[in-house]
């Protein structure tokens, strides 16, 4: 079942509570619905996740992690889908993103070289902010709501059957 594999996947919340470096937190990570694994928990989870690995901000764990806080879904779900837009997967992902974003607000994409300095930057995000953020908005709900949606189907699906296959087990009996 699916709520066996992600168990073996989270960590133990005792450590998360217990780490020196989360003290701040105080009592917020003793809300036993951070580490639930039901079908709400896991879903808001997923759609969290996806959300923000698909926003260009630095800082993408932390945001997902105080998401995870304010809407009590799983806590270490939502920021282990996050790494999704990691440093190989992050250039086409924002790429695609930007043509989106292009796209949906009916702009020529510019051809540009990337140059890792601040100068590229201050000259060049100008033009880029507003077609990336859009696109980056845009396919954040759109593939957040699909995760949602599929993990709660996914997840009614491995109940239904092993409801079904007790069923069966019974009338044998």
């Amino acid at each position: 079942m699916a709520r066996k594999l992600l168990k073996r996947l989270m960590p133990n919340p005792e450590s998360i509570q217990t780490t020196s470096s989360l003290k701040f937190l105080g009592t917020l990570l003793h809300d036993p619905n951070l580490f639930h694994l039901n079908r709400h928990s896991v879903s808001v989870a997923a759609f969290v996740g996806i959300f923000v690995c698909f926003l260009p901000i630095p800082g993408q764990m932390i945001l997902a992690a105080t998401m995870a806080l304010l809407l009590r879904c799983n806590l270490p779900l939502s920021i282990m889908l996050v790494w999704i837009s990691n440093p190989i997967t992050i250039p086409p992902i924002f790429y695609a993103t930007y043509k989106l974003g292009s796209w949906m607000l009916g702009t020529p994409p510019i051809d540009f070289n990337i140059e890792l300095t601040w100068a590229w930057f201050a000259e060049e995000f100008a033009h880029l902010w507003q077609p990336l953020l859009t696109g980056s908005l845009t396919a954040g709900l759109t593939f957040g709501t699909i995760a949602y949606l599929a993990m709660r189907s996914f997840w009614r699906w491995q109940v239904l059957s092993h409801w079904k296959k007790r069923q069966k087990e019974r009338s044998e009996r």
